[in-house]
Parts: C-alpha cells; structure tokens; sequence
C-alpha cells in the first residue's frame, strides 16, 4: 500500500513542475480564490508553490474573506508573512455612494427608486461587493427588478407592511449550515437574537432566556466560535453580517416570529420601564410591537420615534414611522390623527417627494376640518402653501391667504405673524417687495413682542432675502447675519442653510453690480456656502442642496472661478430637476446665464436664459421674469442684437415709461470725486470715470437726489434700456479683445 506522504510529496512536485514549465515560457499569474474554504494539504501546497515562486516569473494571487479564516488559514498566512513570501492588500467596503453607483451602472432605474433601493440595501449590505451583487440577482430572479424597453423598474413586494429585502439563496444556505452545528440552547439564543434585530443586549437576552449569566455567556461565545456574531461591548453583541441576522430571520415561520417580538418587546419594557433608559429603546419597542401585531402600543410608539427621527433630521426612517404608525391606526378603526400625516408630508417635502407631499397636507387639511381642528387647519394651509412656492406661485399664494385670514380670525398673534412671513415672502417673489417688505417688518414687531427667538430668527432671514431682492444688499447681509446668530443658538441646522446661502449671494459682487465691490471676502463667501451644502446634506434637504448649490455657482462666478461654478451649476441643475423644485431650476438657469455673460458666451446666455424663462413663467414669478429678461437684453446687447434686445425689455419696463438717451450727468464730468463716497472705475466708452456708487445707481434709474428709488426689478432694467438707447444712435465698440468681463458689469447694471 503506497505511502500517503510520498503520494503527497509526488503531487506536490507534479504541480510544481507543471506550473514551473509554464512560468518558463512566460510569465504566470496563478488566480486562486476563497481560499478560506481551502482544506489544510491545498494550504500547505500552496505555502510550497509560493516558496518556488520566489525564485520564478510567476505571480500567486490569492483571496479570502477576512471574517472566515480558520486556524489552518490563519497558520497559512502567519508562516507567509514569517517568510516573507506575500504582501496583504486589504480590499475595504463599497461606500453608499459606490454602492449607488454599481447599482446605476447595473440597471439605471430613475433616480427617485434607486435612491429608495439604495436606502433599503446599503445598511443590508454594508457595502461588500459580492452580497450587493446577490442581493441585485435575487430581486431580478424573484421579480422585483423588471426589465422594460431596456430598462429598470421596479416592482414593490407583496408584503406591502415593510420595505422587503430578499436574503440571497446563497447567503441563506451558508447560514442554514451554521445553525445546524449549534446546540440546542444556543440555536434559541441565535433565534431571539434575529428577532431582535442586528445588535441585541446581553441584559434583554438574560430576560427572555431565564439563565444565569454564566450559562448565556457559553452559549454566545459558541455564537461567537461559529462566526456568526462579534462582541460590540460587554453588554453588546451583533450578528457579523446584516445579511446573517435576515437569514436567520428568514427561517421562521410567520406566528412564530409574531410570538417572539412579542415576548421581546414586553422583556424591554419589564427591564426599562422605570428608568432612562427606555427612550433609548423607543424605537425597538415600535419595531417590536409593530412586527407582533399589538396594535395600540405600535401606534403609541411609532408616533413617538417618527416625531425623534424628524427632529434628527432622518426623514426616511421618519416616513417609515409615521406609515407604521397610520397602518396601525387603521387596524385599530381609529381615526387617522391628522398631525401624523402633517409630518409625514413634512418628511416628504424635505426629500422632495412633491406628490406624497402634496397628498398627506391634503389629508391632514380634510381630517382637521372633520375634527374642527382650527389650528390644524391653519398649519395644513401653511404647509400647503410653502409647497407650491416650490411649483406655481398663484396657488402658493391662494394657500397663503386662507392662512392669513384663518390667523386673523382665530386673533392670535404668533398664527398672525407666521402668516405675514409667508404671505410676505410670496409677495416679494412675486414682484411686490415693499408690501413684502412691509409684512416682514410687521411679523417682526409682532415676535420681538412676544420675545419668540425662531419666530424673529426666521422672520431676519425672509428680511435679508427680500432686502436681496430690492438691491439693499448692506442691509440683507446685516440681517442675515442676526438670523444665523439666532440660528446657531437655537441649533436650528435645517434653517441656517437658508440664511448661510443667503448671506453668502449678497455677500458677493455678483449681486452688487452698482458698485462691483463685495461686503465680505472671497473666503467668508465660501465659508458660507460650504457649511450650508454640509448641512443641507446631513438634514436630508433636496432642496436646501439645490439652493446652496445655486448660491456657490454665483460666489464662484463673482471671483472669476469659472470651472468650479459650472460644475455647481451642473449639480444644482441635477437636483432641483430630479425633486422638480421649479424655482431652483429658474434660479440655476439665471445663475448660468450670468455666468456665460461673464465669460462673453452670449448664445450659451441665451440658451440658459430662455431655459429659466421658460419655467419662470409656468412657477409665476414676477421677480424671476424680470430679473431673468434684464440678463437676456444683456446677451442679446453683447451679440449687438439691439432690437431684439429692446424687444425683450419692452415686455417688462412699467408701463408709460420711455427710453431716453443715456447721456453722462453733469457731476460726473467734473473732477472732483465727493467725500466719503465709495468710488468705482467705471469702463465707459473707452474712458474711466470715478464717480459715487449712489449717484451712479440715482442717475441711470432717473431719481433725484432725496427721493426713494424704485423696486429692484425695474430700477436694473432702466439701465439697460437706455443703454440699448445710446448704442443705437452711437457707434458702438466691435473690438471684443477690448471688453472684460469686468467692465461688462458696471457698464450696464447687470440685473
């Protein structure tokens, strides 16, 4: 009978001089994979090849998973590394953000789905390769994944009480396997522990099991040995894998899995119900509770932890909640509580879910006009209201009203002043800044009043804007500035996004075109804009993303980084569309079309500008139209397209108003440049003129001195009317070499 050592030694180097007589002739890559699942005379085989390998052209590549090395492997790769034979690459996790990117490249589905999959498969997942790729492969091969025209959708789950997930078939073997090897108490132990979700206490395991401590200790470490959990902490232990636990999970029967979240749910009420600690297991208790079909006690706690989630700025966990929370009402024949489905809209509305939105403010205003709720009511209007600003400001404006007028008949102020701040904002919007104006200035004597803080922070904020809005950029940045005072020390993060952006737009020459200065640093502007894009990303703002996006577009355009604001505006342009906010599309487009004037593209201005106009019109914006024709005159004035230029400014100046010919004042040919004035070199037929930024802004709009200038809208299109006047009776400049981007600017008051 032959040798079984000599047999092996002979196969040994059998193989060798194969692999030898193959690196002779070239170079060899040798690819050997899983090798955790290698027996123990494979391993040795190939510590034996790596060694020959040293000495030869031929590379030996080998993977494994680092969580399933066994002692075998583990001596393997020790008596490697002692030789010095091998070098480790450790491969790390996909991100979220790669992870969305595998499942784009994979089936393209619209954006709005693959972000709710997304949302569904990364913390399953955790980003490791191959179980994305088998989750992906077992919802095509179950039909949640369709394939359509070339292509994706997808199909939601029958099981339509939760987002489901299916646990690949090859995951769920390897698990099934583990299990069986386990004792009896510890497969109940690994049973519960699935019930409990990914990470499970030590002290909510004692209680439902009924044992010692040392006994639960055994049991866990043969968990442990099995590699099926990890320890997170002495009172904390989780399943290795996400997918390990839903395996698990997946192998109960359906009474049986209701009959353990049962038994777990009333384990964490016995051992927290007295103290702290129970708010941190709210949302275990709803999960639990939800999952064992008790119905009263998920309502009270889905409700609970949806309202948490949304403080926390987590609108998806809170959408669940909340969803949770109306299925449970409906079980129990309740009426659905109309504060339910207004902060669920609240949840959409920040994931710029229009419709759903749309859809739970309508609902809240039905059920709280059933339950002659008055101030739900009034919220319901408010919210429906800020909605549409997003769509079609007529409509946004009706919303308004109703409110305003509801507050007044109600007679409380806070409702009042709430309702001037929104009725306000919609008139400045529109084109009505000093009524804007005015109302803002009412809400806020009304909160100073009353010594509400938010109130007068978010009232500052609208004032900023619709100073912005009038040309009074001093004034804006100044009340921007008092609003993010108020902000941060009410830790207010969602609205600080408004009045960072806001500080910053205002901030920047862009907006100050009269002057061409800026009131802050290129550096305090980017400061702004980029704590505002951090935060509207960690509150989940689709469309605080979009605005801040469009504000750095403008800062970055204003200080000559052209580059970097195209690809803001590439970005904002991205978001608004994908939450069809139609007044950051316009805001974008405009951003856009400044930016290619700067940089003497006026067909791309054009186009920008005609692409905004378009939705302009359909949001109703008189603000927007106007301002967005000035800068379409401006392009066509750079393309010397005079007629069509005076055409499009026909279509917006005041009615009764005629061009005159713009001819230089008298106080400007003189010398002498005024005191405490603060100057601007002015390109101006081919000569500089220093001159008083205010006499500059009273002269081209045709105010005299004392009188209070017009609103904003027309005081920049007067301007560029008479500019086009004198163009069309002077010859104009054809050098283009000799026009900056620079001396556009003040030459024509930019709008």
């Amino acid at each position: 009978m032959p040798d079984p050592e000599q047999e092996k030694r002979r196969l040994f180097a059998a193989l060798t001089h194969f692999f030898k007589e193959r690196a002779s002739q070239r170079p060899l890559l040798l690819v050997i994979e899983d090798l955790h699942w290698c027996d123990n005379i494979s391993l040795e085989f190939l510590q034996s090849l790596a060694r020959f390998c040293s000495a030869q052209p031929l590379l030996l590549l080998m993977t494994y998973r680092s969580d399933e090395v066994q002692p075998g492997l583990q001596r393997f790769l020790a008596q490697l590394d002692r030789a010095r034979l091998s070098q480790e690459l450790r491969l790390v996790l996909l991100s979220r953000s790669e992870v969305g990117a595998m499942l784009h490249a994979m089936f393209a589905l619209p954006e709005g789905e693959q972000a709710n999959l997304l949302h569904l498969i990364y913390p399953l997942t955790e980003g490791n390769p191959f179980f994305v790729e088998e989750v992906f492969t077992s919802l095509v091969s179950r039909g949640e994944l369709l394939s359509d025209d070339g292509g994706w959708q997808r199909k939601p789950h029958p099981d339509n009480r939760s987002e489901h997930v299916p646990v690949p078939c090859s995951v769920q073997d390897a698990v099934q396997q583990r299990i069986q090897l386990l004792s009896t108490e510890a497969g109940q132990v690994v049973t519960f522990a699935a019930v409990a979700g990914r990470r499970f206490d030590f002290a909510m395991l004692q209680q439902v099991m009924h044992c010692d401590e040392d006994r639960l200790l055994l049991l866990i470490k043969e968990l442990v040995a099995s590699r099926l959990v990890v320890e997170v902490s002495a009172e904390q232990f989780a399943f290795r894998h996400a997918l390990t636990q839903q395996a698990v999970y997946a192998g109960l029967l359906a009474r049986e899995r209701r009959l353990l979240h049962r038994t777990l749910a009333q384990a964490i009420e016995q051992l927290y119900a007295t103290t702290p600690m129970l708010e941190a297991h709210l949302e275990d208790l709803a999960y639990h509770y939800y999952e064992a079909d008790i119905w009263e006690k998920a309502l009270e706690y889905e409700q609970r932890v949806g309202e948490k989630a949304l403080a926390l700025y987590a609108p998806h966990a809170a959408i669940d909640h909340f969803t949770h929370a109306l299925s449970a009402a409906e079980h129990l024949s309740q009426a659905v509580s109309s504060h339910v489905y207004r902060l669920r809209g609240q949840a959409y509305e920040t994931l710029g879910e229009f419709e759903r939105a749309l859809s739970d403010y309508g609902r809240t205003l039905e059920a709280a006009g059933t339950a002659h709720d008055r101030l739900m009511e009034w919220q319901s209007m408010m919210a429906l209201g800020f909605l549409w600003t997003g769509r079609d400001y007529e409509r946004a404006g009706g919303w308004f009203r109703s409110a305003s007028d509801l507050a007044e008949e109600l007679a409380d102020p806070t409702l009042q002043a709430r309702s001037l701040n929104r009725l306000g904002n919609w008139l400045v919007n529109t084109g009505r800044i000093q009524e804007g104006l005015e109302a803002h200035q009412e809400a806020l004597r009304l909160f100073e009043t009353r010594a509400d803080t938010q109130g007068m922070a978010e009232t500052l904020d609208l004032l900023g804007m619709a100073h912005g809005f009038s040309g009074d950029a001093a004034n804006a940045v100044r009340h921007f500035g008092r609003a993010i005072e108020l902000f941060r020390a009410l830790g207010d993060s969602h609205s600080l996004v408004s009045s960072l952006a806001g500080r910053a737009i205002d901030s920047a020459p862009e907006t100050i075109e009269t002057t061409f200065s800026a009131l802050r640093t290129r550096d305090e502007c980017l400061q702004d804009t980029e704590e505002a894009l951090r935060l509207a990303r960690q509150t989940h703002s689709q469309a605080g993303q979009a605005f801040a996006e469009a504000v750095t577009v403008q800062v970055w355009s204003s200080f000559g980084d052209f580059g970097r604001a195209l690809a803001h505006a590439q970005e904002a342009l991205r978001i608004a569309t994908a939450i069809e906010h139609q007044q950051w599309i316009v805001a974008t487009y405009g951003a856009l079309g400044q930016l290619y004037l700067l940089m003497l593209e006026p067909a791309l201005a054009i186009s920008a500008l005609e692409s905004g106009l378009a939705v302009a019109q359909t949001l109703g914006s008189a603000y927007w139209i106007r301002n967005l024709k000035s800068y379409l005159a401006l392009a066509y004035v750079l393309r010397q397209e005079f007629p069509r230029a005076e055409e499009v400014l026909k279509t917006v100046m005041p009615r009764g108003y005629q061009p005159r010919r713009w001819r230089m004042p008298n106080w400007a040919q003189s010398s002498a440049k005024p005191p405490q004035s603060s100057g601007v070199s002015m390109a101006h037929w081919g000569g500089p003129i220093t001159c008083s930024s205010e006499r500059i802004r009273r002269s081209l709009s045709g105010v005299p001195p004392g009188k209070s200038s017009p609103n904003w809208p027309e005081r920049s299109i007067r301007p560029i009317y008479a500019n086009i006047s004198y163009r069309r009776h002077y010859k104009p400049c054809h050098q283009k070499s000799r026009c900056r981007p620079g001396a556009l600017r003040p030459k024509s008051l930019v709008g």
